[in-house]
């Protein structure tokens, strides 16, 4: 069982899954501090409060904090955007691959060549004698 899960963690699909979350979790952290601190304070001018976080309102004992929420919709906008912009680019990659031509043997098409022009030449002389 341990040279199993050995075996399973030195793959190379587990280390780039590793990779992809800890950069994912990067990114996100990123994200989150450009709305709240860029993207947030623009909206709240507009609605007149700089804090959306701070907008919430009450029923009886219950506090719904939707600005909380509206702030949680945008990080989830961009992330979700910058993912597909990511995705688009790896596919236009990944088709501008699949439609390069393979590259031809030219040099066994010299040798080919070359050798056929011998072999007439041969010829003609085997005919002129």
């Amino acid at each position: 069982m341990i040279k199993e899960f050995k075996d399973f963690i030195s793959r190379g699909n587990v280390m780039d899954l590793a990779v992809g979350v800890i950069m994912g979790a990067a990114f996100t952290a990123i994200v989150q501090s450009l709305v709240s601190n860029l993207i947030n304070p623009l909206i709240g001018l507009f609605l007149g409060k700089i804090d959306l976080t701070n907008l919430v309102f009450k029923v009886g004992d219950a506090t719904f904090k939707y600005g909380t929420f509206i702030e949680s919709i945008i990080n989830f906008l961009i992330i979700a955007f910058v993912v597909f912009l990511l995705v688009k680019v790896m596919n236009k990659v990944i088709k501008s691959r699949e439609e390069e031509p393979e590259p031809e043997d030219t040099k066994e098409d010299e040798m080919v060549m070359y050798l056929k022009k011998i072999s007439d030449s041969l010829d003609e002389k085997n005919k002129e004698n």
